[in-house]
C-alpha cells in the first residue's frame, strides 16, 4: 500500500468525526412519497472490470446498493465496511461498485488494477463496473438513471464525492441517496436497510 493510502487510512476515522461535526458530505435523501421510476433500472446493462456484461435484471427481487468508488480517497476504507455488509446481507442485498476518476484524480488505475487493489486490500467479493464518469459528460448509464428524475422518478442528486450510495429496493425503486460521510455503520443507513 502506498504511503498516501496508509496516511488516508490513518486519518479516515478523524475525518469522519470532522464531517459529522461540520455536516460535510452528510446529506441523506429519501423517497418518502414512494415515487416509482419513469424508466426501469432493469432495462440497463453493465460492463464489469473484467469486460463481461451483465443485465440489471439479475437484481430483480433484491435490494441493490450502488456506490461510486475510488482507490485513493479519504473514504476508500469504506470498501471494508461495504464488504462486511455484503457478506452479512448476502441473501437480501447486492452491492455494485462504480470506480470513477471524477474527484481530484483519485482513481487513476486501469480496470484490472482497480479490481486487483480491491481484492488484495479488502477481499472484495461484490462486482465492480468498468471505470467511467458518474457525473458530467460521458456519465455511466446506471448513474444517469440514478441522477435523472425523468428516469428514476424523483432524484437529481449526483455524487458529491467518492463513495456516495444509492439504495434501490426489490422492485427497482430508488429509495435513498447517502452522501459519502454516511458510512454503512451510520444509523440512518442501517435503518434504510432494515437493520435497526
Amino acid at each position: 500500500m502506498s504511503l498516501r493510502r496508509n496516511l488516508l487510512k490513518t486519518v479516515y476515522p478523524l475525518y469522519l468525526q470532522l464531517a459529522r461535526l461540520s455536516g460535510r458530505h452528510r446529506k441523506v435523501l429519501e423517497n418518502k412519497g414512494g415515487v416509482r421510476p419513469q424508466q426501469s433500472l432493469y432495462t440497463l446493462d453493465l460492463t464489469l472490470t473484467d469486460g463481461s456484461r451483465i443485465s440489471m435484471t439479475r437484481y430483480i427481487g433484491r435490494k441493490l446498493l450502488l456506490v461510486n468508488t475510488a482507490s485513493d480517497c479519504i473514504y476508500t476504507d469504506q470498501y471494508q465496511a461495504l464488504q462486511q455488509l455484503y457478506t452479512q446481507m448476502a441473501d437480501e442485498l447486492s452491492i455494485i461498485g462504480f470506480p470513477a476518476n471524477d474527484f481530484r484524480e483519485q482513481e487513476r488505475g486501469s480496470d484490472s488494477e482497480v479490481a486487483a487493489f480491491c481484492q488484495t486490500q479488502y477481499g472484495l467479493a461484490f462486482p465492480l463496473a468498468r471505470k467511467a464518469p458518474v457525473v458530467g459528460a460521458g456519465q455511466q448509464p446506471v448513474f444517469r438513471w440514478l441522477t435523472d428524475p425523468a428516469q428514476n422518478g424523483w432524484n437529481r442528486q449526483a455524487p458529491t464525492w467518492n463513495f456516495a450510495k444509492y439504495l434501490v429496493d426489490e422492485e427497482g425503486m430508488l429509495t435513498h441517496y447517502f452522501d459519502p460521510a454516511i458510512t454503512p455503520a451510520d444509523p440512518a443507513f442501517r435503518r434504510a436497510l432494515g437493520l435497526q
